[in-house]
């Protein structure tokens, strides 16, 4: 990927150079002036979100919002290990609330928990779920979006839910359908 944003970069450099040669200067100026402050906003919003989370944690929040989504946990990633539950729920409703950057941590973790019971099933299906990711309150969107000057940065909210909801569903069912397919395949060419 490196290479091919490297080789892009190099050629619209290129095409600018014979374009507009006084331009290409403040360009690269006005897009990392820009990368920097979009950085510094992402930072600013996880540095708040972070916060939030670790006062709910120590407040013992977490630990009710994680109790209340163990039993979902529990049944969708086919798992009785107590420690690996925890992490999936407190990654799950991270997710929910749109701060992935919290919830990849937990993520990590239950990883690492599910590969000391073997569990490849639920570390698969993880990763399913966070790439497509319900998210019922994008919080970082929102936040990018009035951190950019938008009006209505939260008319974001039910576009999004419904984006999520439909990625997230769609990639559970497929992940399901391609292990039914695979199953017949193995025992036939036993």
């Amino acid at each position: 990927m490196n290479a091919i944003f490297t080789v892009i970069f190099i050629a619209s450099a290129a095409a600018m150079l014979f374009v507009a040669p006084n331009e290409l200067l403040p360009t690269l100026i006005g897009g990392a002036e820009s990368a920097a402050k979009m950085a510094l906003t992402l930072f600013c919003i996880y540095a708040v979100w972070m916060g939030l989370s670790r006062v709910a944690e120590k407040s013992g929040l977490t630990r009710k919002a994680a109790k209340g989504l163990k039993p979902i946990a529990k049944r969708l990633f086919k798992t009785e290990n107590e420690a690996a539950l925890e992490n999936l729920a407190m990654n799950l409703s991270c997710n929910l609330l749109g701060i992935g950057g919290a919830a990849t941590p937990f993520a990590v973790k239950a990883i690492g928990e599910l590969e000391r019971d073997r569990n490849e099933f639920a570390q698969k299906l993880l990763f399913v779920i966070n790439a497509t990711s319900i998210q019922l309150l994008p919080t970082t969107v929102i936040a990018l979006r009035a951190a950019a000057g938008s009006g209505a940065a939260a008319d974001i909210f039910l576009p999004s839910l419904i984006c999520t909801c439909v990625s997230t569903g769609l990639g559970v069912l497929l992940f399901v359908l391609s292990r039914k397919i695979k199953k017949p395949r193995k025992k036939a060419a036993k």
